[in-house]
């Protein structure tokens, strides 16, 4: 890690950290010296997370909090915030990480639909309405990361809230970098996380081993990492299955259905369907 806010005594601030790709980056974090806090829900699994943070960092435990935390309340990212300045005295990089995925449909129950927006969109939202002004107010070099998905940029068919909620992720990060980077002596900068298919307990679905075509979530940080370093605001990653290039022609396809007035989501529809895939192959 090079970039200048991932130094020894950095505070990160993760939430959804207790498992996958949060936890990863926390483990990543606190083996580097970082001070690491994460959130999420679940007191046991907090400790038990916590607990293998303390022991990768060269500070021990007096470096490593956790607090049990629901992104969907601000209150809950008020207390959060309050106890990381009182432990750590601030914060430098945030990672909005929290994240669900139960299914949806269309004329789904109401309750549903509230419950994804308010952890997957309102969680992020949160999160940096909640930490970002102490953060610029520190006047150190930090970040924001917002984890968003593939499917808030293509948004297939079959789970629209998911897809709804993190198109929303991927709209607000991006007015947060243009925020941030006209932001007089403002030294923080926003990315947004795309991750790729990773093997998570939110992908797991029932499954023990890994799929072939997944990543896991060491990989998807270590990626993760290395774009930070190179000035990538839109951290597209890859997997076992999907390269980069395949990626782009979907996301190209998808923007192409405004340019040329297609059906929305033309991909899958039976007219464009073939012309799709012979546009994937050339």
């Amino acid at each position: 890690m090079t970039h200048s806010a991932l130094r020894p005594e950095s505070v990160a601030v993760i939430t959804g950290g207790a498992a996958g790709i949060g936890l990863a980056a926390a483990r990543h974090f606190a083996a580097a010296g970082l001070k690491v806090c994460i959130a999420d829900r679940g007191a046991e699994r907090l400790a038990a997370a916590a607990a293998g943070l303390a022991a990768r960092s060269p500070g021990g435990a007096a470096s490593i909090m956790a607090q049990e935390t629901d992104v969907s309340h601000v209150e809950d990212m008020a207390r959060l915030k309050a106890a990381v300045d009182a432990r750590f005295g601030g914060t430098d990089i945030l990672m909005n990480n929290a994240g669900i995925q139960p299914g949806s449909a269309m004329f789904g129950p109401k309750e549903n639909w509230e419950k994804v927006l308010a952890v997957n969109l309102w969680g992020v939202i949160h999160g940096c309405q909640t930490f970002v002004p102490g953060m610029i107010a520190r006047g150190r070099p930090g970040l924001v990361i917002n984890t968003g998905s593939k499917q808030g940029i293509t948004t297939p068919p079959g789970d629209p809230a998911y897809n709804v909620s993190k198109a929303g992720v991927k709209v607000f990060t991006e007015a947060l970098a243009h925020e941030l980077r006209n932001t007089p002596d403002c030294r923080l900068t926003a990315h947004l996380m795309i991750p790729g298919f990773v093997f998570t307990g939110l992908t797991a679905k029932g499954r023990t081993e890994k799929p072939a075509g997944a990543w896991t979530p060491e990989q998807t940080v270590d990626f993760m990492l290395d774009r930070i370093d190179a000035g990538d605001f839109y951290i597209l990653c890859p997997d076992n299955e999907v390269t980069r290039q395949l990626d782009e022609k979907r996301i190209l396809w998808a923007a192409q259905d405004i340019i040329e007035n297609r059906p929305p989501l033309s991909r899958w529809h039976p007219d464009f369907g073939p012309r799709f895939a012979d546009f994937v192959a050339k």
